[in-house]
């Protein structure tokens, strides 16, 4: 009975390693059985297409067998890194993908966690943040924003899609900072989401919007909006025709990074394929389909290098809000 016993459990443990580890791809990659993608906010918004990308990406080049979502919106992001955190054991095949707010919310105490409480997987993408104006607007340049805002910083609002001290409000005020102006000054006024923000913008209720560039793009392509300004190092081929800060002697420069955190206490081996698959995919054209499609930059930062990445965001990010007294 005892032999019985332990056939059966090596059996089980072969099985097992089996469905984690998934076949092996005709090239000779390893891929995944599947990975589940938990998504802190409502669909359509940046996590949602970041992971989604991603998902396809991996799936469509044969590194993962399958891919499912799930979005669950709530307390900022916090919702979501609670569940992880409280139901880690059975959620070892689910990544969670997160972006700059991760650091920002945990800095201001909006949930109680950080990225310390969560395994670090990796960091993959970098959505550079735009300023737009509305399409007939008279501003067609930051020096021309920046002009406006010099004359009358209460009559120049800049609006965004995240609360005040949020991403979106950081970012302008940088942007006005490096440009020689009060940060402090900013007019900043938050709406609940883009879409809110778009509407804001298109009725005169602010003079200028900061939000991401991929989204900026796909406002910028149905002709609602002009990119004055992209916080990139250089023009992005997404919109070659948006220039950046730097060439119009703003010296700033910022990305939000997106990338997937796992359960605490993830296997080692486990957290091994991850990287792996997540590694793999920058090669594929599969992976080169979404990202040009979505003007992402690549940014791989794996394991301790993403542990580093984010200490030293959190060190930037919390001299900058402390500057602006939301600290």
């Amino acid at each position: 009975m005892a032999i019985f016993k332990s056939t059966w459990r090596a059996a089980m443990v072969a099985a097992a390693t089996f469905m984690l580890a998934g076949p092996v791809h005709a090239d000779g990659h390893q891929v995944l059985e599947s990975i589940h993608f938990l998504i802190p906010g409502g669909a359509g918004g940046g996590w949602d297409g970041t992971a989604r990308g991603t998902g396809e990406a991996l799936t469509n080049a044969g590194l993962v067998g399958s891919a499912s979502y799930e979005n669950m919106s709530g307390g900022g992001g916090g919702k979501a890194i609670a569940y992880l955190i409280e139901n880690a054991e059975s959620n070892h095949g689910t990544l969670m993908v997160n972006s700059t707010p991760i650091v920002i919310r945990s800095l201001t105490g909006v949930f109680p966690q950080s990225f310390r409480d969560l395994t670090l997987v990796a960091g993959t993408i970098g959505d550079y943040a735009a300023i737009v104006v509305g399409k007939d607007s008279a501003i067609n340049s930051m020096d021309d924003l920046v002009k406006a805002y010099a004359a009358d910083p209460n009559g120049t609002a800049v609006g965004g899609g995240s609360v005040p001290g949020g991403m979106d409000h950081l970012v302008a005020a940088m942007v006005m900072e490096a440009a020689g102006q009060d940060p402090i000054g900013v007019k900043y006024l938050a709406y609940d989401g883009g879409g809110q923000a778009m509407a804001a913008l298109l009725s005169g209720e602010i003079k200028a919007l900061s939000t991401g560039f991929s989204e900026a793009v796909e406002l910028a392509n149905a002709g609602e909006v002009k990119i004055i300004g992209v916080t990139s190092d250089e023009r992005v081929d997404a919109a070659p025709d948006a220039p950046t800060m730097m060439e119009q002697g703003i010296d700033t420069t910022f990305v939000n990074w997106r990338g997937f955190f796992a359960a605490p206490g993830l296997p080692d081996d486990k957290l091994t394929m991850y990287k792996d698959a997540i590694a793999m995919m920058y090669e594929t054209p599969e992976w080169e389909e979404v990202r040009a499609r979505n003007g992402w930059a690549n940014i791989h930062n794996p394991g301790d290098e993403f542990e580093a990445f984010l200490e030293n965001q959190e060190e930037v990010i919390g001299t900058l809000m402390k500057k602006l007294g939301f600290l």
